[in-house]
């Protein structure tokens, strides 16, 4: 688990300066504090930081290789990488060290781009080839390592996060419209875009070839819905325990100490239980807690915890939560309001302290189809034509109802009238859009949600007609990527800490993807397949406990620490003169929730974290960790 960083130069542009490497380096050392390495010469920079996990003492980058004429950097993990060595020993490759990254050098020489749908792993490559003087970079299928890129007539610019390109004064730094419009949708700014005009994210499952100044983009792996298996439930049951099983080992693969995140829910509890299958010693587990009781898993955590005979680490947090904030702001580089990332850092906290490697259930709700949003979707869907008379019936209760039920019915009126993708997404968005429009009509913006980027978010995964596949293909191009992972990368790299996520390991999820609904959904719950697997090692309540997130106490919170910031930040002369947000519209919807009429909360998140990003992004010309 590390970052890289660089950049290549076009022919006949002057060499890249090997300072800007360093600073580049230098703005992710919470990425790598085990150790650094930088290549330089007249067309390319490879640079990165690493936290050693895998050959803690061989495994120093960049790594070369063809008598030095191909340099490699990378960042993640390839869990695969014993059984390619093997192969590509047979083939008469000779290694020099023990490490991951060797192998995928040793790939690429082998088989060229062909090389990375070989491996079962999360990862960002950036690979100088001065053979064919091309820059080849390639993330991994899903997306779990991020890699930012920006290109213009005399450079390309990478990195695993954006402030490392921010060091370059030729990075673009004007904010995207659209991005920001997406941000005030989602909470979260969608690949392939990103805040910034001009510069992108290489989306996952692609690599890129920068050549003679140009740039093209490539798909290795597409995930499908389209086939579903033949199996019947017994067997099904028997397959997915078998890949569950196997999908775990494979992520225990680590020099280092290691734990696990536990919530006490379905997925952490699975991923713990089939850990302490594979160990002789007890499971490291790591679960924080809130005072107030209703954003507390801690009781769940516990019980799983002894039912499982863990080495159990909690604490129950009551955090700076004006400090926390601008922390999270730092590590995302781009405006980004899920409030559940808070909980992630103070965990990912807790478990630094003890260990440099995690496991979680990440994925899982996307697989199985274990989000409340899926049911809801689906039961609307059941209405069929009756949709429109009924989205009449509820907006015209909405208007004679009191807030908030009659804005909650009202909003329900409007989803049955759009397109489904719309219905789907304008579920998954977390600002309403009359609340957007408010924040963003005075400012001279647009807050309609009709993306594109998202709109096109998963049309190509042949989910056919089900309700279920086509909102899961949706999220697995865009929420998983963007919104969850995300959120574990920075929030894990923040403690130094590198986060695995066994549900996405590729043969495991093809097989969760073939699931018939029916084997997903049933009973009005998600998850039906995995729970009934699950059974076997797992108390009851973690089974049957209803899904309840990693959230934390958000309406308190701008009530109490955080109002005196949201206040003297919208009153502020910067706020109002910035103009992505329109000051007097933030000030009324604090002073709407402060008075306890209505819930406000997710909107003045939103736009606190977008203003203190900008504070830090927009007003640096380089910017730096204070």
């Amino acid at each position: 688990m590390c970052g890289i960083a660089g950049l290549v130069v076009a022919p006949g542009q002057a060499a890249p300066s090997a300072e800007l490497g360093r600073r580049m380096n230098a703005v992710i050392h919470h990425r790598g504090p085990d150790d650094e390495g930088l290549h330089s010469d007249d067309r390319a920079l490879l640079g990165m930081r690493r936290l050693s996990i895998i050959d803690v003492e061989g495994g120093h980058q960049p790594l070369y290789g063809a008598e030095r004429q191909v340099c490699l950097v990378f960042n993640g993990e390839i869990y695969n990488f014993r059984e390619l060595r093997q192969g590509l020993e047979k083939d008469g490759h000779v290694f020099a060290t023990h490490s991951d990254t060797e192998v995928i050098l040793q790939a690429y020489l082998r088989d060229g781009v062909e090389a990375f749908a070989k491996l079962d792993g999360m990862f960002g490559i950036a690979i100088w080839d001065r053979r064919t003087q091309e820059l080849i970079l390639a993330r991994d299928r899903f997306g779990e390592k991020p890699l930012y890129y920006a290109v213009d007539a005399q450079r390309l610019l990478f990195g695993s996060e954006l402030k490392s390109l921010l060091q370059s004064a030729d990075c673009p730094r004007a904010v995207d419209s659209d991005a920001l419009r997406a941000y005030l949708a989602y909470g979260y700014v969608p690949a392939p875009g990103s805040i910034f005009q001009g510069v992108r994210k290489l989306p996952p499952a692609h690599y890129l070839r920068y050549r003679d100044g140009q740039v093209s983009l490539h798909r290795y792996w597409r995930p499908s819905l389209a086939h579903k298996t033949a199996l019947s439930e017994a067997e099904a049951g028997e397959r997915l325990e078998e890949l569950l099983d196997r999908a775990v080992a494979s992520r225990l693969v680590s020099d280092v100490p290691f734990g696990a995140f536990l919530s006490g829910g379905l997925d952490s509890s699975t991923v713990v239980a089939l850990m302490a299958r594979h160990l002789a010693q007890p499971v490291k587990t790591f679960t924080i807690g809130f005072k107030e009781a209703a954003y507390s898993e801690l009781d769940d955590a516990r019980r799983v915890a002894s039912h499982l005979g863990t080495e159990h680490h909690e604490l129950v947090v009551e955090p700076d939560a004006v400090s926390l904030l601008e922390k999270l702001v730092w590590h995302f580089d781009e405006p980004f309001a899920d409030s559940s990332a808070v909980p992630t850092f103070l965990v990912s906290e807790l478990a630094g302290k003890h260990v440099k490697m995690v496991l979680t259930g990440d994925g899982g709700d996307e697989l199985f189809g274990g989000y409340d949003r899926y049911l809801r979707l689906m039961k609307l869907e059941r209405l069929g034509s009756l949709r429109k008379p009924v989205a009449g019936l509820l907006t015209a209760a909405g208007a004679m109802l009191p807030n908030p039920y009659g804005e909650r019915l009202a909003r329900v009126g409007e989803r049955l009238r759009l397109p489904f993708q719309e219905r789907y997404l304008s579920g998954v968005a977390v600002m309403r859009a009359d609340i957007a429009q408010r924040l963003r009509a005075q400012a001279g913006g647009s807050a309609h949600f009709d993306l594109p980027a998202l709109h096109e978010a998963g049309s190509d995964l042949g989910a056919g007609d089900s309700a279920l596949d086509r909102a899961v293909a949706i999220d697995l191009q865009s929420y998983l990527p963007d919104d969850i992972l995300v959120k574990l990368d920075r929030m894990a790299m923040a403690a130094s800490l590198e986060g695995r996520s066994p549900f996405l390991q590729p043969d495991l999820a093809e097989f969760a993807l073939s699931l018939p609904e029916s084997y997903r959904v049933r009973g009005g719950r998600g998850k039906h397949l995995l729970r009934e697997v699950a059974a076997k090692w797992l108390p009851p309540r973690a089974i049957s406990k209803p899904k309840q997130g990693f959230a934390i106490p958000l309406a308190q919170w701008l009530r109490g620490p955080l109002r005196d910031l949201a206040a003297d930040t919208f009153a502020s002369r910067p706020f109002r003169e910035r103009g992505l947000i329109d000051a007097q519209a933030a000030t009324t919807l604090l002073d709407e929730h402060v008075s306890g009429r209505v819930d406000r909360s997710e909107a003045l998140w939103q736009t606190l974290c977008l203003e203190l990003w900008a504070q830090r992004f927009l007003n640096a010309t380089a910017p730096r960790e204070r």
